[in-house]
């Protein structure tokens, strides 16, 4: 299994950015894939997860309304599309797997319960 992140870069207070996620060596619609930021010094903060199997998106109170996250079943590639970017969005984002079971849109910020991570991508926000 792999997950491959692009799509970070530097951008301006205000601006967007687009990272996807593509995903190989499982059948993606038995999978619900997050994105996490990652600061230094912090935990991993789920921003935003989408379950495959039935669309189901939620989002942190903090990205809610900004970001979204859609799936290319076709490219096998998850996205998140990021408007209107803050400074404090700055950070390593990483796209986590985890097998779309019952209850699991109930714990789907904590970090334990992804099998699969990506490598990371860094975006970085400038004021």
């Amino acid at each position: 299994v792999q997950l491959v992140e692009s799509g970070g870069g530097l951008v301006q207070a205000g601006g967007s950015l687009r990272l996807s996620c593509t995903i190989s060596g499982l059948t993606l619609d038995d999978y619900a894939v997050c994105w996490f930021r990652q600061t230094p010094g912090k935990e991993r903060e789920g921003g935003s997860i989408i379950a495959n199997s039935d669309e189901t998106k939620l989002y942190a109170d903090s990205v809610k309304g900004r970001f979204t996250s859609s799936t290319d079943s076709a490219k096998r590639t998850v996205y998140l599309q990021m408007n209107g970017l803050k400074t404090e969005d700055t950070g390593v984002y990483y796209c986590a797997a985890a097998e779309d079971q019952v209850g699991l849109v109930r714990l789907w910020m904590m970090a334990s319960i992804y099998e699969y991570w990506g490598q990371g991508t860094q975006v970085t926000v400038s004021s």
